[in-house]
């Protein structure tokens, strides 16, 4: 089994590697659901991480229907990151009736090659997903993220079956989304998949002793400035482990 650790910090990328994962997506903005990494990040990360990097190639948060400009981003970030030493990249885009943009997928599929794509959980939104994971199919996508368009993984574990089954070896489907230590061995059972996609965070408290409460930066609950998520080394293992077990 393959585990693949979401990241936005150089601290969890380093998490990540010291648990034995085995590849890892570089993204910012998590809480998000995950935005391009800058230079800077990108660049520290491949400096000192010898793992995989899948990086994300998202230029604003909310859907994936993307304006001409957006996309003149992506096109732009796509570049940057094959040169800066990515091992692949992660994109989605969709239509406005909720298929898949085949035109401009197929231009950043292009752009990319020879790096691997993986097709995010844009999937998870698309009408129909067993159309959409055919159309991935033929414009040579390596992997779709998904959580088999439900809430999480454990939910859509039925989808995320059936998907396993009808791509077959054609490409790879990872469930993400909500997988934890206490069902990665159910989805793994059910499911068959062979790649996995987690986040394996805890809380990390701020060291700032001063603190304004009255004051929050951008959309942020109050406090919020003083806490994040960053990814456990601990938890990784454990991932492992219950994935072993369930492979006996």
């Amino acid at each position: 089994m393959l585990i693949e650790v979401c990241v936005d910090t150089v601290e969890s990328a380093l998490a990540a590697q010291a648990g034995g994962a085995d590849r890892i997506e570089l993204c910012l903005a998590l809480a998000e659901g995950g935005l391009t990494p800058t230079v800077g990040l990108l660049q520290e990360v491949r400096r000192r991480v010898s793992l995989p990097i899948m990086v994300m190639i998202r230029p604003r948060p909310a859907d994936f229907c993307y304006s001409p400009e957006d996309f003149a981003v992506m096109r732009r970030d796509l570049l940057a990151a094959k040169e800066l030493g990515a091992d692949g990249v992660v994109l989605g885009l969709l239509q406005p009736d909720g298929t898949i943009d085949l035109d401009r997928s197929r231009e950043l599929i292009q752009l990319a090659h020879p790096l691997p794509v993986t097709f995010h959980r844009a999937f998870d939104l698309t009408r129909d997903a067993g159309q959409a994971l055919e159309q991935l199919v033929e414009l040579g996508v390596a992997r779709i993220l998904t959580s088999g368009q439900a809430p999480d993984s454990e939910a859509g574990l039925d989808t995320l079956t059936q998907l396993v089954h009808q791509a077959r070896a054609r490409l790879i489907v990872m469930p993400g989304g909500g997988i934890r230590e206490e069902n990665v061995a159910l989805i793994l059972r059910r499911s068959r998949a062979r790649e996995f996609h987690v986040s394996a965070s805890v809380t990390q408290a701020s060291s700032m002793v001063f603190r304004n409460p009255r004051v929050s930066m951008g959309q942020a609950t109050a406090g919020a400035e003083y806490e994040w998520k960053v990814a456990s080394a601990d938890r990784i293992r454990a991932f492992r482990e219950q994935a072993l077990l369930a492979e006996k």
